[in-house]
């Protein structure tokens, strides 16, 4: 049963979803709560990142670095994002998939693809509980926007395909879960007429 303000309330859906956003967007805030509501699970590209530091005995900061100097790691962890993707989408299933290239990744197999933003100040206020300075979320930035136009000719600041952008600073948390919700929950498949394609990748 949902709460007066709506928090608790459970989405009938079987959407397949993708959330971006630069660190600090707040995506890790809606993907809990959304996929508490529609009973599903969902994968963060930034969590199987921190797997990766974690396994390798590095800091967030020093794999960004190695992963400047090599194409290795970012492929590896793109092409599993993608394959998740590939997985998620033929199944019928709620599922959130959680990346800055989530969108790009998951290409025409995503039913809703939602991009997340605010000023740099609020998403520097955000991070101070992450293990990660000010200085290192501006330069994994940075590093990520220029991986992505190296290896896949993508600029990052093209947002035209996602279907929905959010300015999380303007709202609370609970509002951007409600405008989400809403726009789940007032998808229509028959409405794809003149939607933007989605580039594939080929990682």
């Amino acid at each position: 049963m949902a709460t007066a303000d709506g928090s608790n309330a459970e989405i009938d859906t079987r959407l397949f979803i993708t959330v971006s956003g630069p660190p600090g967007c707040g995506a890790t805030t809606l993907c809990q709560r959304l996929a508490d509501a529609m009973g599903c699970p969902y994968v963060s590209g930034g969590d199987i990142f921190r797997e990766l530091a974690d396994d390798r005995d590095m800091s967030l900061n020093q794999l960004t670095a190695e992963a400047d100097g090599s194409a290795d790691i970012d492929r590896a962890l793109d092409q599993r994002l993608q394959q998740i993707a590939e997985k998620w989408g033929m199944a019928n299933k709620p599922f959130i998939l959680e990346s800055r290239l989530a969108g790009w990744l998951a290409g025409e197999r995503a039913d809703l693809r939602i991009w997340l933003d605010a000023p740099e100040d609020v998403r520097l206020d955000r991070i101070d509980d992450r293990g990660e300075t000010d200085a290192e979320m501006l330069v994994r930035e940075v590093s990520e926007a220029g991986r992505y136009q190296s290896y896949y000719e993508i600029d990052i600041g093209n947002q035209t395909f996602y279907d929905l952008h959010i300015n999380t600073a303007r709202w609370s948390k609970h509002g951007v879960f409600s405008l989400v919700r809403t726009a789940i929950e007032e998808y229509d498949p028959e409405m794809d007429e003149g939607a933007f394609t989605t580039p594939e990748l080929d990682p």
